[in-house]
C-alpha cells in the first residue's frame, strides 16, 4: 500500500493487525463463555423413554441385588472375585460383551465399583439392563 504525499511516494511495510485483533477478541469471548459450561456440566432432564430391546440369548448377565450380592448368571460371587472370574470366562474370546442388572436402591458408588472391576477384566462392551416404561 502506498501513501501519497505531496513530495514523495513511499511504501508502507507494516502489517495491518486490526483484522487479526478482531478475530482474536471474538475467539477470546467464545472461550470465556464456553469454558465454564465445560467445567460444571450442563443441567439436563433425561428423557423417560424406553430403549430398544436387546436379545440376551448367550449373553453374560451380572445381577446386583439390594443386599449388594453379585451373581454371574446363577452363581454368587463377591465384588473382589468379580474381575478374576470374568478374566477366566472371557480369556481368548473376541466378543467381550456383558450386561449389568442392578437394583434401583443400590448406591451409585457400589455400581461404579462393580463396573470398574468389569472393565478391569478387559470387557469392552458393558450394557445396562432397565425396566421398560409402561
Amino acid at each position: 500500500m502506498a501513501i501519497r504525499s505531496s513530495k514523495t511516494i513511499r511504501e508502507m511495510s507494516e502489517i495491518n493487525v486490526i483484522p487479526f485483533v478482531d478475530v482474536m477478541l471474538v475467539l477470546l469471548v467464545i472461550f470465556m463463555v464456553t469454558t465454564p459450561l465445560m467445567q460444571h456440566g450442563i443441567d439436563i432432564q433425561l428423557p423417560r423413554e424406553s430403549a430398544r430391546g436387546v436379545e440376551l440369548k448367550d449373553a453374560t448377565v451380572i445381577t446386583i441385588t439390594q443386599d449388594r450380592e453379585i451373581y454371574i448368571g446363577d452363581k454368587s460371587i463377591s465384588l473382589n472375585e468379580l474381575e478374576v472370574e470374568l478374566k477366566g470366562r472371557y480369556k481368548g474370546r473376541t466378543d467381550k460383551e456383558i450386561f449389568l442388572k442392578a437394583d434401583r436402591e443400590i448406591p451409585y458408588g457400589f455400581v461404579v465399583k462393580a463396573m470398574a472391576r468389569i472393565k478391569g477384566a478387559g470387557i469392552e462392551r458393558l450394557g445396562m439392563i432397565t425396566e421398560p416404561v409402561e
